[in-house]
């Protein structure tokens, strides 16, 4: 059985998956950069307690489900989703899904992930991808971060679907289910929604390892990385942040970008000029995120390996938190 999907590649696995799903049912105005808007997907998060791979649990993006979940919500789309405890049952309710022509987006483990190229996978459980079709015992892939669709088995499938560790997927599937026709106004308050919503969160939330605040949390612990752990190690920490900003999906600089394209695109639905003065601002501070990953890079590579070369990256990132806050404060601030 196979649907007849449109595959559309995309910089981000959620938002690729929120984007292909909603068009396939007839929601043609959402893109990437509105899912990823109106679903309020720009985050940061330092979880200290916590290690993905021997690294520090950093995500510039929200927990997974969350962008699906909020654009559905703000567009009237109902869905549905689901976890399983039980293997066969959650393929069962796959292939219920494609025999009734609903392709079905599932959270999935990236370590056995067969057609992703080896030096990609690791040990991380909240990627994104949809299910479209099946031929005997080949699912039909369409996975937004790479280029054309593509084919897994039904053991490799059930093995990314059911990995264990942190962020377990369990199995998870979700899709739409059923919409009214969105209208422009629809998409408007959606737009206003979210920008409320992420611009609140990343300034105004009290909790110290979230959001502009949390980036500075990372800053503080980077300066005490050496001495505490070594230049050795210190260095591996700063390879996730780099692996978590830059390779996972499109990380800390990319979704920047992303999000400036939002407020880009959302002008064209808000009549704010000011839309388009910080999308500019978020151009610049991808650019700034892009630019402390090489700091990193150098660190963790062994060509910077003094005190100094950590307080500079620490001091880069305390930079990009005031940028950070100046932009989200100046959305805060808008008389919608």
């Amino acid at each position: 059985m196979q649907l007849n999907f449109q595959h559309i590649q995309a910089a981000h696995c959620e938002n690729g998956v929120t984007t292909n799903l909603l068009r396939h049912m007839g929601i043609h105005q959402i893109t990437e950069p509105l899912a990823f808007g109106i679903g309020a997907g720009i985050f940061y998060i330092h979880i200290p307690f916590l290690k993905i791979s021997g690294g520090p649990a950093i995500s510039f993006r929200t927990m997974p489900g969350q962008i699906f979940t909020r654009t559905c919500s703000a567009l009237g789309v109902k869905i549905e989703r689901k976890t399983f405890s039980s293997k066969e049952k959650a393929q069962q309710f796959l292939d219920d899904c494609l025999a009734k022509g609903q392709p079905a987006g599932c959270q999935v483990g990236v370590y056995h992930l067969t057609y992703f190229p080896k030096e990609f996978r690791f040990h991380f459980n909240a990627h994104n991808l949809v299910v479209y079709g099946k031929e005997n015992d080949t699912y039909l892939v369409s996975d937004p971060v790479m280029e054309t669709v593509t084919t897994i088995s039904a053991h490799d499938l059930e093995r990314v679907r059911f990995a264990k560790g942190a962020l377990a997927p369990n199995g998870q599937i979700y899709f739409p289910k059923t919409s009214e026709p969105v209208s422009e106004e629809r998409i408007k308050k959606g737009i206003i929604k979210g920008i409320k919503h992420a611009s609140w969160f990343m300034t105004e939330t009290p909790v110290p390892i979230l959001g502009v605040a949390g980036i500075r949390f990372t800053a503080g612990r980077i300066k005490t990385w050496r001495e505490s752990l070594g230049a050795r190690r210190g260095g591996l920490y700063l390879a996730q942040l780099v692996r978590m900003g830059e390779e996972i999906g499109t990380g800390g600089a990319g979704f920047r970008f992303v999000y400036a394209a939002f407020l880009q695109q959302a002008h064209i639905f808000v009549k704010k000029d000011e839309l388009l003065d910080i999308s500019k601002q978020f151009t610049a501070i991808g650019d700034l995120w892009r630019a402390s990953s090489v700091q990193a890079s150098g660190i963790y590579k062994g060509r910077m390996t003094e005190q100094q070369d950590f307080n500079v990256m620490g001091d880069m990132l305390l930079n990009i938190a005031d940028k950070e806050k100046a932009a989200f404060k100046a959305l805060y601030k808008i008389k919608w």
